[in-house]
């Protein structure tokens, strides 16, 4: 494992627990791809509720990681165009 994915897995495991432990690389990175995981970071960072479910069972279907992914990027536009740094 490479300097900058050590400190990928350590910046990402500060947000809540991440990875088994024997997990392979392969596995944390699909974790994290298929959006699941960022969302819940997303909620702690901005816990406002949204009508939008992400789907937690993926298993490698490209259209619901782009679904969950989509959401993300649709709360992080929230929270900087009309979150805390505009009140």
């Amino acid at each position: 494992m490479g300097v900058s994915e050590e400190r990928l897995q350590a910046g990402v495991k500060t947000f809540g627990s991440f990875g088994s432990g024997n997990q392979d690389n392969l596995t944390m990175y699909m974790d994290l791809a298929d959006g699941i995981f960022l969302n819940q970071i997303m909620l702690q960072i901005d816990p406002r509720p949204t009508n939008q479910r992400i789907n937690k069972h993926v298993n490698n279907d490209v259209n619901l990681r782009i679904q969950n992914l989509t959401i993300l990027v649709r709360n992080i536009k929230t929270y900087y165009q009309g979150g805390p740094f505009l009140q």
